[in-house]
């Protein structure tokens, strides 16, 4: 008889044998009678031990047990209806495979600073857990939805010698006696990889060193980036509206159980594209309207994206944001010189920015007019102007941040939840 996973058992006919293997999640003596909660990566399972059936050493084990101790049962099924599953295993012979050496330290009550000093244990709650499987099936999902549309996965280094968002935010690494950089982003080298693959992602993580204490700001996150080319602006966004709509409703539908143990209900008509596109002009009208003065030219922060979105029920993209406001490879829009051919996605009721990206510029002679705008040395992007001096071709790209797409579509107060070991400006441990 092999071990089996929990949630095996709810197939089972009553009186079936069965040999479980789990963690023991809670435990509840009634003289003669003890019930453990076992738990493993598919569910809980009840186990009733009781006198007379379960031989004394396993009802003794039992009884003694501690949190978070691995054991094994022996038992039969049985329909119980107040059993989570709806399944309950009868004990004959229950074996501790590994005990714990002192109290479990996570008990109910604690504070936050407790818990996530021991994320590495917290990480064992059906929560986590929950969150963790969903957070899976949509990475799945983006990949899934990228090669059915003729992308290619490619793989970009984390060491860099130049800015791709400004050296403000960049972390410094002692790279052999040279200076180098943790990347913000891997464009540069997508732009590379499209004039052989044309239509490329990557899944790594990224970098930022900026000086945020936000709820929506990690130091270490998941980057989803693509580069797209023969592609403008307008592409660009069709692109990520279907990425975006379609990936994040396949995995919501395919976590009906995670949902459930979140108590999450997420509205699946809001993610449908198409969505609307605002221009940053008008939304400093709208931001105005509401009591909130922006001077033109400024980059939209936490704040005044939260108060944007309020009204919102689906995602938008503002676009056309000025030229001061944004990084200098973006290309400036032919039609109106103060502003560029860029969007951001945000994401509705204040959890704004989810993606950002743009049509590139494919001029050289613009390209290096701009690095030269902004203060920067052209010789330290050489090989990145080598791109516009042999066959440059129009293309957009963009970058989606993982954490905060799960933490809108999940309604999660603080974006730290929505990985395993957040990494920000006050935590690095463990």
């Amino acid at each position: 008889m092999k071990t089996s996973y929990l949630a095996d058992v709810r197939g089972l006919q009553d009186g079936s044998r069965f040999k479980a293997v789990g963690w023991v999640m809670r435990r509840r003596s009634h003289g003669r009678l003890v019930f453990l909660d076992l738990r493993d990566s598919t569910g809980l399972l009840q186990v009733a031990v009781k006198a007379g059936v379960a031989d004394e050493a396993s009802l003794k084990a039992a009884s003694m047990v501690g949190r978070e101790s691995l054991v094994e049962v022996d038992g039969l099924v049985r329909t119980e209806a107040r059993a989570p599953g709806g399944k309950e295993l009868t004990a004959l012979q229950v074996r501790v495979l590994s005990g714990v050496a002192q109290d479990f330290p996570l008990r109910k009550g604690v504070g936050a600073k407790v818990l996530w000093d021991n994320r590495h244990l917290a990480l064992r709650s059906l929560r986590v857990s929950a969150l963790m499987k969903i957070r899976a099936r949509l990475l799945s999902a983006l990949r899934r939805w990228f090669e059915e549309n003729g992308f290619t996965e490619i793989n970009c280094p984390s060491f860099i010698t130049a800015a791709v968002e400004g050296g403000a935010t960049l972390f410094k690494v002692d790279y052999f006696g040279k200076t180098a950089y943790l990347t913000q982003s891997v464009q540069f080298y997508q732009e590379a990889a499209i004039f052989g693959l044309e239509k490329v992602y990557s899944v790594q993580p990224s970098f930022r060193a900026e000086k945020s204490k936000t709820k929506r700001h990690l130091t270490e996150f998941w980057h989803v980036e693509a580069e797209i080319a023969h592609a403008g602006l307008s592409d660009m966004m069709g692109v990520v509206e279907r990425l975006v709509g379609e990936s994040s409703i396949q995995a919501l539908q395919q976590s009906g159980e995670e949902l459930r143990i979140l108590g999450r209900k997420p509205r699946l008509d809001v993610l449908e594209p198409p969505y609307e596109r605002i221009k940053y002009s008008e939304a400093l009208e709208i931001l105005e309207s509401k009591g909130v003065d922006v001077p033109w030219g400024t980059d939209l922060g936490a704040d005044e994206e939260r108060v944007l979105t309020e009204g919102f029920e689906k995602p938008f993209f503002l676009t056309h944001f000025p030229r001061e406001a944004k990084a200098f490879y973006h290309r400036i829009d032919p039609s109106d010189g103060r502003v560029t051919l860029s969007a951001d996605l945000l994401a509705p009721r204040g959890y704004g920015e989810v993606v950002g990206g743009g049509e590139r510029i494919f001029s050289l002679e613009e390209l290096v007019a701009r690095i030269e705008a902004e203060g920067l040395d052209p010789k330290d992007y050489e090989w990145y102007l080598d791109l516009r001096r042999y066959g440059s071709v129009q293309h957009a790209g963009f970058g989606l941040g993982l954490e905060r797409l799960i933490q809108w579509l999940l309604e999660l107060k603080s974006i730290k939840t929505a990985t395993l070991f957040p990494r920000t400006r006050a935590r690095i441990y463990p």
